[in-house]
């Protein structure tokens, strides 16, 4: 039972900090880079509105109420992440994180419901006919939300890095880094099934 659990949270860790698919680092930086630690409360609800959305969407395709194209979805990924690093790319320095809930909370749900789409097939696989589809997935999402909070504080230390000991602006920060996930994922989407 126990050797279950960690399998499974271990499984959700590894899924975001898969290396081959850095789709869901790369939304996690351009998510949390216009923010510093004295906003965390902020940057966890963004996240966990994020794995709630992600979760959300493998209940749905393990229990089969949704069937997706498998194309759309992985053009869609980057897509998400695209909007969010070009909305950084607009708004850095502008105060516009720190509007109430919005647009960005209800568009990072939203994206997580399209990522987690993205893995639906894979996580059918890994819950077959199990019984516990409920509970395997509640591991699953704990391993994520665990992996997503490593990143945030990575990227939440290295900002203030930067900003601090390196002297850069917030706006140069987050238009930098931004910038080269805007040139990182433009790739993605060009090499999609869906375009190609």
């Amino acid at each position: 039972m126990l050797d279950n659990f960690w399998f499974n949270v271990e499984y959700g860790i590894n899924h975001v900090l898969d290396i081959n698919a850095y789709d869901h680092v790369l939304f996690l930086i351009v998510l949390t880079v216009p923010y510093l630690f004295n906003n965390w409360k902020r940057v966890l609800l963004l996240v966990s509105l994020f794995t709630l959305g992600h979760t959300l969407s493998l209940v749905l395709a393990a229990y089969g109420v949704v069937r997706v194209n498998g194309s759309l979805v992985e053009f869609l990924i980057p897509v998400t992440i695209l909007i969010v690093a070009l909305f950084n790319v607009f708004t850095a320095g502008k105060g516009a994180q720190k509007e109430k809930v919005g647009v960005l909370f209800f568009s990072t749900l939203f994206f997580g419901l399209v990522h987690g789409l993205g893995f639906a097939r894979e996580f059918q696989m890994m819950v077959g006919k199990s019984d516990n589809k409920i509970i395997t997935l509640l591991e699953f999402a704990l391993g994520i939300e665990i992996a997503q909070v490593i990143i945030v504080f990575v990227v939440l230390l290295l900002g203030y890095i930067m900003q601090t000991v390196f002297r850069f602006s917030k706006r140069d920060w987050v238009m930098v880094i931004s910038a080269v996930v805007v040139g990182l994922v433009i790739p993605m989407i060009l090499n999609s099934d869906l375009i190609a």
